[in-house]
């Protein structure tokens, strides 16, 4: 399985609705699918690229998606694990929703803007909602999956925590951002964290 990339980049084909480019690494030339931002933002053909990829394997073939960030990847994974949800629309909801800004439709249960991707209507979208806070392990009305009941409740910034490492952020990141917040709402307290991890 490959989980990432590093190398020249040879190529770049661009389509309407997503990119695709070519990139030689160790003598072998790659051709890998990304979102048409991460193409531009890729640079110049010629540079040196790296990549996080996912090694979709299929009976009939295998496909590469490549991420700037470790935490588009969780996403497009966590994207993949819903019903009805293939690639091409995963990339379609990133290429609309960067990993941070999904993470706060989620969190808002904002239905219009999941919306905004092509091809999904409120129902497609009421449906996501649902299970991606479970995939991204987001808090559902403050409460993440699998938490105790408010006897023996965990944290809010525990709670808060789990959800930005299942988004992908590191342990350091993490704590950045949650050394000084306080409350007891997880949703207030992770949109917050959101916040300054963007403006980080």
């Amino acid at each position: 399985m490959i989980g990432s990339l590093r190398g020249q980049l040879l190529e770049r084909f661009e389509e309407a609705d997503r990119g695709e480019v070519l990139v030689e690494a160790a003598g072998v030339g790659y051709r890998v699918t990304v979102t048409p931002t991460t193409a531009v933002r890729l640079g110049d053909v010629g540079g040196q690229v790296f990549l996080y990829v996912h090694h979709l394997i299929r009976e009939a073939d295998q496909a590469l998606y490549g991420f700037l960030e470790r935490s588009e990847r969780t996403c497009f994974e966590a994207l993949l694990s819903a019903h009805g949800v293939g690639p091409a629309l995963a990339l379609s909801v990133l290429g609309v929703h960067g990993p941070l800004e999904l993470a706060r439709v989620v969190a808002d249960e904002d239905v219009a803007a999941l919306c905004l991707v092509p091809g999904v209507g409120k129902k497609t979208a009421t449906r996501l909602l649902i299970e991606l806070k479970s995939a991204l392990d987001m808090p559902v009305d403050g409460v993440p999956s699998g938490a105790e009941t408010p006897g023996g409740a965990r944290s809010a910034l525990v709670e808060v925590q789990e959800a930005l490492g299942g988004l992908g952020y590191t342990l350091e990141e993490v704590r950045s951002v949650l050394g000084d917040l306080a409350g007891d709402d997880a949703a207030v307290l992770l949109r917050e964290a959101l916040q300054r991890l963007a403006r980080a």
